[in-house]
């Protein structure tokens, strides 16, 4: 038998030590990394809201498509609007796949305007899909003076406020400056259940939730007429809406119009799930698929229809994209919101 020669023994050695070290976790991160591990899911408000919702619903079911099927825990991080759990997942949650966050759906606006407070970077979160865009609406109690949005421009209107970088804030600022109205927020409250309550117990005249929520947990509020319904945050008048007026539709000049616009931009964000930055990209890559399969799971189906709750999911890679575009909003939008909001 012919012997290798000593550069053969020499490849032959160095590959067998090779074998026989301690693989990096990358390479092992296809199969074995979830492994008996504990995934953390932060909820950037309060329980009761829908973020609460759509954060404990993907807690339950996207572990079972992550290789390995991790336990998926839900925690709620209430505080600022969202914007502590933000800067939680951005700078001191683990990067290593174990941490993900239902974040603000002005997370991207927030970081546009530099908000104070904001201590992320939207774009720089790995972004791992959404659960769906919302359709949100500001409304008061029947026995409130402001009817209509006209009626609001007449009479003092308070406000539940769930924090500074929630919409439940920002649109009223917004609205008292380019629609003429005369909003008063009064903020503390820590979702926007919590801020229905309040308007019930005539704490404060109106609140904001999304549409599909007063459809199915305040249905007797519509059948019963305790509501007005003001103003609806979208482009478009929604089909069930006809009567409504858009935000966009309130505007009393193209400039505030365009701020607006900007503004709303954070409903296509919706109810997102995002992950910390400087993870393994194979990580990312990972917790995209197990979101995308989790979609298509019929028992998480099943349970989305049988709750009611709106379904308009986006990729991972989708909802980069609008995170994209937001960072890239013409500065003198941003610079008009930014001076409207912060007051000056």
């Amino acid at each position: 038998m012919m012997m290798p020669s000593k550069t053969g023994l020499g490849l032959w050695a160095a590959t067998l030590t090779a074998m026989l070290l301690p693989q990096p976790a990358a390479a092992q991160s296809a199969d074995q990394f979830f492994k008996g591990k504990t995934v953390n899911l932060y909820i950037g408000f309060g329980p009761g809201g829908t973020y609460d919702y759509y954060g404990r619903l993907v807690a339950r079911y996207l572990g079972r498509h992550l290789p390995g099927e991790p336990t998926v825990v839900a925690q709620s991080m209430p505080g600022s609007g969202g914007l502590r759990a933000a800067n939680y997942l951005f700078s001191a949650a683990p990067k290593d796949g174990t941490a993900v966050a239902v974040i603000p759906q002005t997370a991207a606006i927030e970081d546009a305007l530099r908000s104070p407070g904001v201590q992320y970077k939207a774009a720089e979160f790995n972004w791992i899909g959404r659960m769906t865009a919302i359709l949100e609406v500001h409304f008061t109690w029947k026995t409130s003076k402001a009817k209509t949005i006209d009626d609001a421009r007449l009479h003092e209107v308070p406000l539940a406020g769930t924090g500074a970088g929630s919409p439940s804030e920002g649109y009223p600022k917004l609205l008292n400056a380019f629609a003429g109205t005369r909003f008063k927020i009064i903020s503390g409250y820590p979702s926007s259940t919590e801020g229905m309550i309040a308007m019930e117990r005539g704490e404060v005249d109106g609140a904001l939730t999304s549409w599909n929520t007063i459809k199915r947990t305040r249905a007797h509020w519509l059948k019963n007429r305790d509501l007005n319904l003001l103003v609806q945050y979208g482009a478009e008048r929604h089909p069930e809406l006809r009567e409504i007026p858009t935000v966009l539709e309130t505007a009393k000049t193209p400039e505030g119009r365009a701020a607006l616009a900007f503004y709303i931009g954070g409903a296509a964000l919706g109810r997102s799930l995002a992950a910390p930055p400087g993870l393994p990209a194979e990580r990312v890559k990972m917790l995209r698929a197990a979101f995308d399969a989790m979609l298509k799971d019929r028992e998480f189906l099943t349970e989305i229809e049988k709750s009611g709750q709106e379904f308009y999911p986006a990729s991972g890679e989708e909802v980069q994209k609008l995170i994209a575009a937001t960072a890239h909003a013409p500065r003198n939008v941003v610079e008009l919101t930014e001076a409207t909001l912060r007051g000056k």
